[in-house]
């Protein structure tokens, strides 16, 4: 079987925003899969914000992709051709891979789906890695408790959706932050959350403060920026914040204009016991187990609802990456290369 496999890498390192001219599609015929190997055909690819940092050399938690390279993402894939005996031609996989379309890898690299269960592209979404970052950073570092309130911005795209749900799934009170009336309404009509307040507003912090009226015990950090300036003064004695990211500041090149915050961060920190911690979904796999089986209850019980956002064709990739860092996607932003 002769297959040509096309590639989006990374032709340049954004200053700022990404554009178009950041990325080439590159071309190559694949082998024959080897022994322990095996070819496979995307189907779908997932987006999130966190591939804006590996176009950046700065330092951070994962090495920057190389020029020439392609960006990490997950995918789900049809087996093809198989040099292993634990997956059949036509099996459903999950693999965290690459910009592509067509790929050879090691089976052992390899989860494979039953689409039965679920629509398999939820492995990129709920039951994914969005979705085990909101599980794992309530569970490990948010801990909220009943009657108490967690704040999320970014709350109706694939991770803060689901924190919100499961906050309230605990008997705590979620309120959002989203872009517009549309989401807003979309994360307190079908996702429950208790209040959500339009980001782009001009009395956003007014509005959160009302929303709050006791505080914030719990803040998921998604987004930076000015929704965790109008967060801060609101962080309730021992108050939570699991960091996992800052969207409003990807694209940044430089510093905020205005005044050094960092003094008065610091004394809030200190003067309230405040919890600040940063983790990335790696550090909590030993849950996978658990979260897959408590997201399926979840899922089968209509307690967890969820939204996709689909764009067709790995030709469409760059530029809904490039909408979804400017807030333009609605729900987990998926690509979808096949049936």
């Amino acid at each position: 079987m002769t297959v040509t496999a096309r590639t989006i890498v990374l032709a340049a390192r954004p200053d700022g925003a990404p554009e178009p001219s950041d990325f080439r599609m590159e071309s190559a015929v694949l082998p024959e899969p080897g022994q322990g190997e095996v070819l496979l055909q995307t189907l779908w690819l997932s987006l999130d914000p966190y591939m804006r940092g590996r176009m950046s050399e700065g330092p951070s938690y994962a090495a920057a992709t190389e020029l020439g390279q392609s960006l990490p993402t997950e995918a789900v894939a049809r087996v093809l051709a198989s040099g292993d005996a634990a997956f059949r031609v036509g099996d459903i996989v999950a693999v965290h891979d690459q910009w592509r379309d067509h790929m050879i890898r090691n089976a052992g690299d390899l989860r494979k789906l039953d689409p039965t269960q679920a629509p398999v592209q939820t492995a990129l979404g709920v039951m994914g890695m969005p979705g085990m970052t909101a599980y794992t950073g309530l569970k490990h570092i948010g801990k909220p408790k009943a009657g108490e309130t967690v704040v999320v911005g970014a709350a109706s795209g694939a991770v803060g959706a689901l924190v919100g749900q499961m906050a309230r799934l605990g008997g705590a009170r979620a309120v959002g932050l989203a872009g517009g009336a549309d989401k807003c309404a979309y994360v307190t009509d079908t996702l429950g959350f208790d209040a959500c307040i339009d980001r782009n507003a001009p009395d956003m912090a007014a509005q959160l403060a009302a929303a709050c009226p006791k505080g914030i015990d719990v803040y998921f950090e998604l987004t930076g920026g000015a929704i965790f300036d109008a967060v801060l003064p609101l962080l309730n004695p021992f108050a939570r914040v699991p960091v996992c990211g800052t969207i409003a500041t990807y694209n940044a090149t430089r510093l905020p204009a205005g005044p050094d915050r960092t003094p008065a961060l610091l004394r809030a920190i200190l003067t309230k016991s405040l919890t600040f911690r940063g983790f990335i979904v790696s550090e909590f796999w030993g849950d996978a187990p658990e979260f897959y089986h408590q997201m399926a209850d979840w899922l089968k019980a209509s307690d967890i609802r969820y939204r996709e956002d689909v764009t067709e064709g790995l030709d469409q990739m760059v530029p809904t990456f490039i909408g979804m860092l400017e807030g333009r996607n609605f729900g987990k932003t998926l690509i979808k290369l096949a049936d």
